[in-house]
Formats: C-alpha cells, structure tokens, sequence
C-alpha cells in the first residue's frame, strides 16, 4: 500500500517513502500525508533528527505521473499545490533533516530531498529536475530552492535538459554533501542523525533557522538576536562549558519554547 510511515530509533525519526514496483512515486495521497507528519513530529520533544528514505532501492521518482494534474493543481492557494506544500513544511521543519538517497532521486523526489538540510547519497543513485521532459513548468519554490543549492547555471542546466546526473556529477554541482556505497546509505545517515541528536539542539536549531534566512534573504539580524535572548537564559552553554573541563560528553537540557515563525 502507497504511503509514508514513521520509523523511530531514539531520538531519530525515520521517513519512509514507499510506493513498490513505482519507484516510490509519490500519490497525491501521499503529498497530503507529510504535512500532518511533520507537525507531529514537530510536537514530539522526544524526536531530535529526522532522516528521510526510500523503502528498497529508490528514494524517490517524483510525483506520481498519473496523478500529477490533481497534485500541481490542489487547491493549497500556493503555486506547485501539494507539492510546493509538502516541500515547504519539510524546509519549514525545525529539527535538523537529512535525506537517505539511493536509486532515482527525481522530480519531486529531489524537491524533498533539497528541501532537506544534509543530503547523503549513494554511489548509484540518479538525480534529474525533469519539467522539460513533460511539458510542465517545474514550482517556483523547487526552482528556487535549486539555485540556492547549485547556482542559477547548474539549476538551468537540469532544468533545461531533464538529464538525470550521477552522484559524483550531483555531489559536484553541490547537491549532496557526501556519496557513499549504497549499503552504507541508511547506517551513514541514521550515525550522522544520532551524533546531531547528542549536540546541543538550542545551538542546532537557532543556526538552522539563522542559515535559512540568510539564504531566503529574511532578517537574519532579528532571528540571531532572538535566539541569543534564548541562550542568555538558558542552561545549554554552562552544561557544555562543564562537560568541556570535566572531559565528559554534555547532556544538554533545553528544548523548544517558542514556534518556528
């Protein structure tokens, strides 16, 4: 059965995509699922990371081809429809994100794995922005999100072409940060997900949301100095300040007080 499901091991959370024999192609049912799962996993003090995947040997083919005038066109009141929407909650999600990417990343597939904040690749898997290939104009915040990640000439490049690139050619234009054989994927992604976990999540988020905005162009100014307003009352730099002197590992404390604006 199509479907996202949630996977927990610790403090990580596990996001698997699946749709089998269909390159985890994504239905509009499934777009609709991710925002709700994101909010919850946004609630739950409990999850510190979250890792996204493919179920088998694909992260992701796009949206569902079948599917796709529903999907672009859902009455969200944001150009792209379901799929702008589920992209931008999971750029949106506060807690540190990484893709797990073996197989095709393409189309949609690639619009959540950029909307993720750490992209692992495996040594096999495709990448492809493919509107040219379909006669669609791909989302403006896809596009958007593309350029900020590989510049403007390696955005029109796959833009134009709809080729799909290797994960060396990928992990070159800046798309993913590290390339690895595929059965070291998951356990590359899940290490890095546990070793965020045990940092300090005020630094992690308040940096997350800083780098974010210094990108979109937001007031990055107002979201340091809130976030400094936050350290100054909390216990996170005395606890690691001890743990340093003391040689142990830290066990930090804080946790959310405020929403993500």
């Amino acid at each position: 059965m199509p479907g996202l499901t949630i996977e927990r091991r610790g403090a990580v959370a596990i996001l698997v995509i699946e749709n089998g024999g269909r390159r985890n192609c994504l239905t509009a049912e499934m777009w609709q699922q991710l925002g709700p799962i994101l909010d919850s996993l946004e609630a739950d003090e409990t999850v510190m990371v979250l890792v996204v995947t493919g179920a088998g040997d694909d992260f992701s083919a796009g949206a569902d081809i079948r599917d796709l005038d529903r999907i672009l066109n859902a009455p969200t009141g944001a150009e792209g429809g379901w799929i702008t929407a589920a992209e931008n909650a999971l750029a949106c999600f506060s807690k540190p994100t990484i893709a797990a990417i073996d197989g095709y990343c393409v189309g949609g597939g690639w619009e959540l794995a950029g909307a993720c904040d750490i992209r692992i690749a495996a040594s096999r898997a495709v990448f492809g922005v493919t509107p040219s290939r379909i006669g669609i104009v791909y989302p403006l915040s896809g596009i958007t999100r593309l350029v900020a990640i590989a510049g403007p000439a390696v955005a029109k490049l796959l833009l134009f072409s709809g080729d799909l690139v290797s994960a060396s050619e990928a992990q070159g234009f800046g798309m993913v940060s590290s390339v690895v054989e595929a059965d070291a994927v998951l356990p590359e992604a899940l290490a890095l997900a546990v070793h965020l976990a045990s940092r300090s999540q005020l630094s992690i988020r308040a940096m997350k949301e800083i780098v974010d905005a210094i990108v979109s162009g937001d007031d990055a100014e107002a979201i340091a100095a809130r976030w400094q307003t936050e350290v100054a009352v909390s216990d996170e730099p005395a606890i690691g300040a001890a743990a340093f002197v003391d040689k142990k590992r830290p066990e930090f404390t804080w946790r959310v007080p405020f929403p993500r604006d």
